[in-house]
């Protein structure tokens, strides 16, 4: 069961003492406070853990602070819906909105390599008005002796650069809870000059250790990459994870699935469990063409498959693309044959954008068929 307090209710009130009074009375059930931080007011919710069965919806509405009460439907506690559709699906950062209805394009180097090329990137996206990218910094990969990311040793002329471009948000894989410390220490060094999207990758999904600790720090938001070998349920609850422990803004990202049947791609694509998520968690939802596909083959129609799966993956209501973009793919020393150029961003970003276009017109349509269903019982 869910009590979401009244909104900028004081925690240090007497109203709130004497709600935790009354909970501390409950047989069998613990209460865990979370706090939502929104644009403009702080959300608390309090998370009643336990037989929670006994306990009526209106003897808990009563409760000093208590605005209104959500009886959990979902293994999904704190990310799931719960037959509760008024509740928020949305989360600022740095001025930056992520949600169920929007798209945002987060566009760069699966691996920093060189200043100049960072600078080229993060320029292009300026100059087309986009304000997120991606950087690697800490590469997990599958051989020892391969490039494994210039660690903290890149971040300062990363954000430094980030800030001159007006780059507001960088979602940067960490494979360790160490690089939260090296990210928030270059951040403090460089004036906080851009944001940090925290990426846990796929294969660090089920790494609970990690999800715990990344969870627990409350500066970052999270996207959390889809297990590359385990079911949708066993991901979204490792989302749950990262929220039990007090961070719930979290994207939910998909990014293919590794078996052979997606063969020649490199992964098979998952991308139609965009909307299962959206009904199941209040988690945007992101899509990862480049590590689904990753190759920069091209079907007759001269359509690159990485923009054919960007497409459908936006045409069924993505929220966020993270996608590979170099100056020079044949530089990259991560992933370079996945990497879309430079000079090919506005055709993608055209190309997103009449998919964006044509899912607002079904949403639209649908709408109107709810509608003209309704008129006529």
């Amino acid at each position: 069961m869910i009590l979401i307090l009244s909104a900028d209710t004081d925690t240090q009130g007497e109203a709130y003492r004497q709600l935790f009074q009354q909970l501390e009375k409950l047989p069998n059930v613990s209460a865990r406070v979370h706090q939502v931080s929104g644009s403009q007011q702080v959300l608390t919710e309090i998370y009643l853990i336990g037989d929670t069965s006994a306990l009526s919806l209106e003897q808990m509405q009563a409760l000093p602070c208590v605005e209104r009460v959500v009886r959990v439907s979902q293994d999904y506690r704190i990310l799931g819906r719960h037959r509760d559709e008024s509740r928020s699906s949305e989360f600022e950062y740095n001025g930056v909105r992520f949600g169920q209805d929007n798209l945002n394009l987060f566009a760069g180097l699966c691996a920093v390599d060189t200043p100049k090329h960072v600078e080229m990137m993060m320029r292009a996206l300026s100059e087309h008005g986009l304000v997120c990218t991606r950087m690697g910094a800490y590469k997990p990969r599958t051989s020892p002796y391969a490039f494994q990311g210039h660690g903290k040793d890149c971040l300062p002329y990363v954000f430094e650069l980030a800030g001159k471009y007006g780059i507001r948000v960088i979602a940067m894989e960490i494979t360790h809870e160490s690089h939260i410390r090296e990210i928030q220490a270059a951040l403090d060094d460089t004036g906080h000059p851009t944001g940090i999207m925290l990426q846990i990758g796929t294969r660090n999904t089920q790494n609970f250790e990690l999800l715990k600790a990344v969870g627990r720090q409350q500066e970052f938001p999270i996207l959390l990459k889809r297990g590359f070998g385990i079911t949708l349920e066993e991901s979204l609850n490792a989302a749950e994870y990262l929220a039990s422990e007090g961070n719930s803004r979290v994207v939910f990202g998909l990014r293919g699935m590794k078996t052979n049947l997606g063969d020649p791609h490199r992964n098979f694509v998952d991308f139609s469990h965009i909307p299962v998520v959206k009904r199941l968690t209040r988690m945007p939802v992101c899509i990862d063409p480049s590590h689904s596909v990753g190759i920069r083959a091209e079907a007759p129609d001269r359509l690159p498959d990485l923009m054919h799966a960007a497409a459908q993956g936006v045409v069924a209501g993505a929220n966020m693309i993270l996608v590979d973009f170099h100056p020079n793919p044949a530089q990259a020393l991560v992933d370079g044959a996945q990497a879309l150029r430079l000079e090919e961003l506005p055709w993608f970003l055209d190309d997103m954008q009449i998919a964006r276009e044509a899912y607002e017109r079904r949403v639209a349509r649908a709408e109107r068929h709810r509608r003209e269903n309704a008129q006529q019982e």
